[in-house]
């Protein structure tokens, strides 16, 4: 089962990119389900259609549909949500806004990955497409499971424990409601089971980010840090979209001729920027791209003869080598200028964060490399590379820290 999932700034063409691909592998034959997970969604304006928070079926072979948050996490975590309705109630909060409030942080995400995961497990599909919100937020979206399975389950551990022993004491002499130990499992399967299945699904070759950028600075910059964050958390994409790219005849205009030359330009530069990963470009068009024919016809003029839901290219992944007795982890990390970047070593793991954007990544060592200590640390051809060398006794040490421009 193959899962695509798009993403780009805020008002480049990512819904009708998306809605495009669905639609074309449909029409050649493809099982296919795409979804918004933008809270502000525009997938049923695209298809001219009314979507809601259950599949429909728009053609033959294309389903699509609108997650909505609060319907998920009612039908997968009924009772944390009602735990805290109830706790809210408690503080003296109206029915109503406690409702409201009740919503979990993240949820809209997380609902996302869970709706995602649940039809991938269907078989129902060959191809999931999802159209993501803009890129801040879906960083945050494909990020979740990383930073929930490696942070939260020690304070849940903690927090169960505890429960155990506070709860018989605290509800004889406590009038606020405690969770019960059904809330905890009901957590437990959450943050143990579903987001580890969702975590191996995005970390599969089976998944891929797609960008979608048009040709203007301040959109190629923004992707580029997009591509840096995706390779940290090892988040593979196979493809950038250039969209709104002017027609060779409106090229041919004197009007245009020397916005021609700045859009050859900066094509040239997202082949370059985004290499081994496949550049496709998708023309400026006379009017909106709606509708479920138009949709497929663009998705004709994107991907030609290539298949919509193939691999078309490969972003660089983390690699572990070892070369004359030195071993070294290579960590494309594409665009980082002089921002810096935090490498620290606690036993048999690796933490590495890009300060600007405060994200941080956690690489289990494999055993080979978990008896060697950090001996130096550098950033070069776009590559963090972090070396190693024996150590007269194993400890637990922080690492270095690289905080000046490439070298």
């Amino acid at each position: 089962m193959r899962l695509l999932l798009y993403t780009g700034k805020g008002g480049v063409g990512k819904t009708t990119t998306a809605a495009a691909t669905a639609a074309l592998a449909a029409r050649r034959g493809l099982r296919t389900l795409v979804l918004s997970a933008d809270p502000a969604h525009s997938l049923g304006d695209v298809f001219s259609e009314r979507l809601s928070a259950t599949p429909r079926t728009l053609a033959p072979g294309l389903d699509a549909f609108e997650v909505d948050a609060r319907h998920v996490v009612e039908q997968h975590w009924g009772q944390v949500r009602a735990y805290l309705v109830e706790l809210l109630r408690y503080q003296g909060l109206d029915d109503i806004v406690a409702e409201e409030l009740a919503l979990l942080p993240g949820a809209e995400e997380l609902s996302t990955l869970v709706c995602v995961e649940d039809w991938a497990k269907s078989g129902d599909y060959d191809l999931i497409v999802v159209d993501c919100a803009p890129t801040g937020s879906t960083l945050r979206l494909l990020a979740l499971p990383e930073v929930a399975h490696g942070g939260l389950k020690w304070l849940l551990r903690m927090q169960k424990a505890a429960a155990r022993i506070v709860e018989p004491l605290a509800r004889g002499v406590v009038d606020a409601p405690l969770p019960s130990s059904a809330i905890f499992a009901e957590v437990d399967r959450l943050f143990y089971s579903t987001l580890q299945e969702i975590r191996r699904r995005l970390l599969s070759k089976e998944t891929s980010v797609r960008l979608v950028l048009t040709p203007e600075t301040m959109v190629i910059e923004e992707a580029r840090r997009t591509l840096t964050d995706l390779c940290l958390f090892q988040l593979g994409g196979d493809a950038v979209v250039l969209n709104r790219m002017l027609p060779e005849e409106a090229l041919a205009e004197d009007f245009f001729r020397e916005w021609g030359e700045v859009q050859d330009a900066r094509h040239q530069e997202v082949r370059q920027s985004f290499s081994p990963m496949a550049c496709l470009v998708a023309e400026l068009r006379e009017d909106e791209v709606r509708g479920i024919d138009a949709l497929a016809d663009h998705g004709e003029t994107i991907f030609g003869s290539s298949d919509p839901a193939g691999r078309l290219g490969e972003s660089r992944r983390m690699l572990f080598e070892r070369e004359k007795g030195v071993a070294r982890v290579r960590v494309p990390l594409p665009g980082l200028g002089a921002d810096t970047v935090d490498v620290s070593r606690i036993e048999d793991e690796l933490f590495v964060g890009i300060g600007s954007s405060g994200r941080r990544q956690k690489i289990v060592l494999p055993l080979g490399f978990a008896r060697l200590e950090v001996s130096h640390v550098s950033y070069r051809g776009d590559e963090l590379v972090i070396s190693f060398a024996e150590a007269d006794a194993p400890r637990t040490r922080v690492g270095s820290v690289l905080g000046a421009p490439p070298v």
